[in-house]
């Protein structure tokens, strides 16, 4: 029966690192293939000015799309991916922030009669920070500790969460427990 992993967190939190590490840890132990969704993949694929503000094309301003309608889309696009490969008989991890959305995903497994394993990585505001910098994406400092605190406090979150601060991806492999992740 195909799984599915969502691993969540807010930005500098490692969930790209992790869920590409994770994968090739469940192929070499489960000679299973395993399907991988970066939500971030969807987003690049909006092509968008960096002033949103100003941005005009001969006069006019452009027809921007709303921050809500890419996230929309994105979500639409990960859940339609995750489906097909669900379909396949592949286990999919996804990895993306989940503020709002954990119902969707909830559906999308019960659906498809998949179990869902939820994980939230978090790390100390300075360790956050640190890795934000190292990678060269300071202007998302800000949201990414805001993203922090609001997934440590959210009632859904609790017992998912799952601290990395200091620790390499492997050691985070070999501590966490999948079926202690589960939601259902």
């Amino acid at each position: 029966m195909p799984r599915i992993i969502f691993v969540s967190g807010a930005c500098g939190c490692g969930k790209t690192t992790f869920a590409d590490a994770y994968s090739r840890y469940l192929v070499a132990k489960e000679c299973k293939t395993v399907y991988v969704i970066h939500g971030d993949d969807f987003h690049r694929g909006f092509a968008e000015p960096e002033d949103k503000g100003d941005f005009f094309v001969d006069g006019q301003a452009s027809d921007q799309v709303l921050w809500e309608d890419i996230l929309r889309f994105n979500w639409d696009c990960i859940i339609s991916t995750a489906q097909r490969a669900l379909r396949e008989n592949l286990d999919v991890i996804i990895d993306y922030v989940i503020e709002d959305e954990l119902d969707r995903v909830r559906k999308l497994a019960e659906a498809n009669h998949a179990p869902l394993y939820y994980i939230v990585l978090t790390a100390d505001a300075d360790e956050i920070e640190k890795r934000i910098r190292r990678r060269g994406d300071v202007d998302l400092i800000e949201r990414a500790l805001f993203l922090k605190k609001k997934l440590e406090t959210m009632p859904e979150n609790q017992g998912h969460i799952y601290n990395n601060t200091g620790k390499t991806t492997e050691e985070s492999i070999r501590e966490i427990v999948l079926e202690q992740y589960l939601v259902l």
